[in-house]
């Protein structure tokens, strides 16, 4: 069995994939508006509007697990595909999605700060 994290670093996980939560909610709730600048974006990255509905809904189902404990891993592992995704659009279009890569960056500390399996499996030593 696993020790618990130290309070300080699960609440700052908490509150770090808490707010990763958010963020990935708020993308998603403005996908269902179908804002016109929203869907302006798209057209240029080249995603049909008819797969928005879809995309908002992945996004959900995805940040849903990553929040749930017993299943925070695979909802890691889900994101991280589709802000992969994200990336690529960006790129394609000669947009740097650095944002994106910090949001994927941040989501994988929360989780790493929430849960000691990870901390176990990916360990961080000191150069000194």
């Amino acid at each position: 069995m696993t020790a618990a994290p130290g309070k300080p670093a699960l609440w700052g996980g908490r509150i770090i994939s808490g707010l990763v939560g958010a963020m990935l909610l708020m993308s998603a709730a403005m996908k269902f508006s179908g804002n016109p600048e929203l869907l302006a974006g798209l057209a240029k990255i080249g995603l049909p509007v008819e797969k928005l509905t879809l995309i908002a809904a992945l996004e959900i189902v995805s940040v849903v697990l990553y929040l749930l404990p017993h299943t925070a891993v695979l909802g890691a592992i889900l994101l991280s595909g589709y802000l992969g995704g994200a990336i690529i659009a960006h790129l394609r279009i000669d947009e740097p999605g650095l944002v994106v890569v910090f949001i994927g960056v941040f989501a994988w500390l929360g989780l790493f700060l929430r849960d000691p399996r990870l901390r176990q499996l990916l360990p961080l030593r000191s150069l000194g």
